[in-house]
């Protein structure tokens, strides 16, 4: 979100200050177009006085006055390159100040001085030095300066406040993303600022409020199901037991599968309702005691090294995740050897065993409810297939992570991550 800021906050910024800048030009340009009429408007005044002045001295009622660089009268005007725009100009002047006779402005190659010549009405030619153009005042420099400043700071403010007004609803959205739970509900997000913030926020506490229900409807489905199917099964225990033993020894076995389905998406649903009971535990004393008791089971499961770890979850729904985790090392591995290592504030919890895998294809599925990679078994391994389903709500609740994948050397190994205390 902040790089979109940013870069919004830059395109309006090069916008606004791109235009300052022409704007910049456009009045320097303004400002020099009238340089020629500020030049020639002076030295047609100063050539008129002279004009006068010599017309003056030639009837003998004035004395000359002191001469002036380059202002001279000779025969023939100065064969320099001939400047035209700077001759119309100064025609056009001396015409307004009433002053008649031929004008030429010239300069020399690599003279920076032009200098202006008039025919008097004796056919000659007084010369005068042409004036260069005066520099820009100082205070008009400052005070463009400033000016550019302050507007480049403004525009730069006014960027900044645009381009946050106008990523405020992408924010919510992106806090609102960050801020979903493991039960996959968006919390409530105020209602508040700007109208388009107002608009998000309440489209996502609609859709928050959806889902929401969706997911109690299909908690209390799932719940419900499990629940009235204990019944039936009740009935058909009771009719087994009028068959005879071979019969009635197949059919418990298959009651004793439905029961054990029903009973784990129970658990599971009671899972993703589970409200934060979120203590102190010591993790590697829970574990040591998973182990003890899926051995005394005769389930083939041993600790390894487990170092001292303590987390914030709660016991009886941790225990029963990591009973899951084990069992189905034991079960379908062959045999599961836990151990417990930390890592700066993580403590990483690694159950591996030497079963066959699951095909890399598949390990993407391990997770779903009902899950088995190898249907087959399921005549010769009891379970619902929600055992890991059920851990990984548990473990994600207490905020953290799982992961499955099969080993090099064959069999699977699965990685609990959680923050420590």
């Amino acid at each position: 979100m902040r790089t979109l800021q940013l870069k919004i906050a830059l395109i309006l910024m090069g916008s606004i200050v791109a235009v300052v800048f022409v704007a910049t030009a456009v009045t320097a340009l303004v400002l020099n177009s009238g340089e020629l009429t500020r030049l020639v408007g002076p030295m047609a005044r100063h050539i008129a006085m002279t004009r006068e002045f010599l017309d003056a001295t030639n009837g003998g009622t004035k004395p000359p006055p002191p001469r002036e660089p380059r202002n001279e009268i000779v025969d023939t005007p100065p064969a320099e390159v001939l400047l035209p725009d700077l001759t119309a100009a100064l025609q056009a002047a001396l015409t307004r100040e009433d002053v008649t006779g031929a004008v030429r402005v010239t300069q020399a190659p690599g003279d920076a001085q032009p200098v202006a010549a008039l025919q008097l009405d004796d056919a000659r030619w007084v010369l005068f030095s042409f004036p260069q153009a005066p520099p820009p005042p100082t205070q008009l420099v400052i005070a463009l300066g400033a000016w550019l400043v302050l507007v480049v700071i403004g525009v730069v403010g006014v960027a900044l406040v645009m381009a946050r007004r106008v990523t405020r609803p992408f924010a919510i959205l992106e806090g609102a993303i960050a801020s979903v739970g493991p039960d996959g509900v968006l919390p409530h997000t105020p209602e508040v600022g700007s109208g388009e913030a107002r608009q998000t926020a309440a489209s996502l506490n609609r859709l928050s409020d959806r889902v929401r229900a969706a997911m109690e409807s299909r908690m209390r489905l799932v719940a419900a199901a499990g629940h009235d199917l204990r019944t039936p099964m009740t009935r058909m225990r009771l009719r087994a037991e009028f068959l005879n033993e071979e019969e009635r020894a197949a059919w418990l076995n298959d009651l004793d599968e439905l029961e054990a389905i029903a009973d784990s998406a129970i658990r599971l649903v009671r899972e993703e309702g589970a409200g934060d009971d979120a203590v102190p535990v010591e993790l590697d004393a829970v574990l040591r005691e998973c182990i003890s008791e899926l051995s005394e089971a005769g389930l083939p499961v041993e600790a390894g090294t487990l170092a001292p770890a303590q987390v914030v979850a709660g016991p009886l729904a941790l225990k029963r995740a990591l009973r899951n985790l084990l069992t189905n090392a034991a079960t379908h591995g062959g045999g599961g050897n836990a151990t417990l290592t930390t890592e700066g504030e993580l403590v990483r919890l690694t159950i591996t065993d030497t079963g066959p895998g699951i095909p890399e294809a598949m390990l993407d599925q391990v997770f779903e409810p009902f899950f088995r990679a190898n249907p087959g078994r399921t005549q010769t391994v009891k379970g619902a297939g929600l055992g890991l389903a059920i851990a990984k709500e548990i473990v994600e609740r207490f905020g953290g992570t799982i992961s499955i994948r099969n080993r090099p050397g064959g069999g699977l190994e699965q990685v609990v991550t959680l923050r420590l205390a």
